[in-house]
């Protein structure tokens, strides 16, 4: 069954190349959704697909060398049509 989550991650997750590899982890995963740096040195993200393969695309973020990630704020959201994961650039 499909989720989506919107998350918020602070730590060391700007100007580390986190958005490029959320990006390059999610489309294996078939996840979908978008990722965008914040004003305040956070990153925001919306991620859909399989509960399972959220978790696991959220592991292989941690264990990326030069991200840091202290916190995750994580809340569920309603499910929506859309066909792959994007970075946003602000």
């Amino acid at each position: 069954m499909k989720v989506r989550k919107h998350i918020y991650f602070s730590g060391r997750v700007q100007g580390v190349g986190f958005r490029y590899s959320a990006t390059y982890l999610a489309r294996p995963l078939e996840l979908t959704g978008w990722v965008k740096n914040l004003w305040d040195g956070r990153v925001e993200m919306e991620v859909q697909g399989e509960e399972d393969a959220i978790w696991k695309f959220l592991s292989q973020l941690r264990a990326q060398r030069w991200i840091v990630i202290d916190d995750m704020d994580i809340r569920e959201m309603e499910t929506k049509e859309e066909s792959r994961f994007i970075a946003i650039a602000y």
